[in-house]
C-alpha cells in the first residue's frame, strides 16, 4: 500500500504565516489515502510554525537550518515509497490530487514537478510565471517552488538533496535528468510576496543570474551569500 502514497516534506523557518496554505491542498490527499504523513522540517523557527504543524498533525523534524539539510533530514523520516518535496509559501492547487495520483500509479522511475502560478494577477507575476514555464518545460529545469514529486528509489538512486546552501533544487534535478522529469499541468502557486517586494523583473533577474553562475560552477556558498 504504502508503494503508492507519498510522504510530503515541507522545509520551514518562520513559516506560520505561509504554512496553513500550504498544508490546506494535502487535507483531501490524506482523506483519499494519497498523502500517507507531512513531514515539516524546521530550521530553528521563532514564531508559531511549529505550533501550527503540531495542530495540523504533521510530523515534525528540528534541525539546522538550510533547506538542502532540512529537506534532507525531511527525507531520512519519511515513510511512504514517494516523496513530495514542497516549500512552505508553495500550495498546489485542487487538480494536483488527480495529477499526482496518476502519476505514481504508473509505476515508472520518473520524477514530476508542478506548473508553477503565483498568487497575484499582476502582469509581473503572469511574465514571471510565463518564462518559468517555458523553462521547465523545455528545459526540464524546474525550481524548487514547483514542488518536486519523486519515488524514494529514483530518489536514492541519485543521491538524494545534498547539503548546498543554495541551489539545491537544480542540483537534483540536474542528477535525475530530462529524460526522466515530467512537468504536471496541475498548478503549484506559489507566494508573490518577495517578488511584490524587490519587483518582478528585479528578482526574476537575480535568480536567473544566480542559476546561470551556478550552472557554470561557480560556488554555492558564494551564490548564497550574493542571494542573502
Amino acid at each position: 500500500m504504502l508503494a503508492l502514497m507519498i510522504s510530503v516534506v515541507i522545509p520551514t523557518l518562520n513559516a506560520a504565516s505561509h504554512l496553513p496554505r500550504a498544508l490546506a491542498p494535502l487535507v483531501a490527499a490524506a482523506a483519499s489515502g494519497l498523502v500517507k504523513q507531512v513531514i515539516v522540517s524546521d530550521g530553528g523557527s521563532s514564531d508559531e510554525t511549529l505550533a501550527v504543524a503540531d495542530a495540523a498533525g504533521c510530523d515534525i523534524v528540528r534541525g539546522a537550518r538550510g533547506r538542502g539539510v532540512q529537506l534532507i533530514a525531511g527525507a531520512a523520516v519519511a515513510k511512504a515509497e514517494w516523496l513530495l518535496f514542497l516549500h512552505a509559501d508553495t500550495a498546489l492547487d485542487e487538480a494536483w490530487l488527480g495529477d499526482g495520483s496518476r502519476f505514481i500509479a504508473t509505476g515508472d522511475e520518473r520524477a514530476a514537478a508542478f506548473t508553477l502560478a503565483f498568487d497575484d494577477s499582476a502582469f509581473g507575476a503572469r511574465w514571471v510565471a510565463f518564462w518559468a514555464r517555458q523553462r521547465a518545460g523545455f528545459l526540464k529545469l524546474p525550481y524548487g517552488d514547483q514542488g518536486l514529486l519523486v519515488s524514494r528509489r529514483l530518489y536514492n538512486a541519485v543521491g538524494g538533496y545534498r547539503e548546498l546552501p543554495l541551489m539545491e533544487d537544480v542540483d537534483i534535478v540536474r542528477r535525475i535528468g530530462a529524460r526522466r522529469l515530467r512537468i504536471l499541468r496541475a498548478e503549484a502557486v506559489t507566494s508573490a510576496d518577495k517578488y511584490r517586494r524587490d519587483g518582478y523583473a528585479k528578482r526574476s533577474w537575480r535568480n536567473l543570474t544566480l542559476a546561470a553562475r551556478y550552472l557554470m560552477g561557480a560556488d554555492p556558498a558564494k551564490l548564497a551569500k550574493a542571494y542573502d
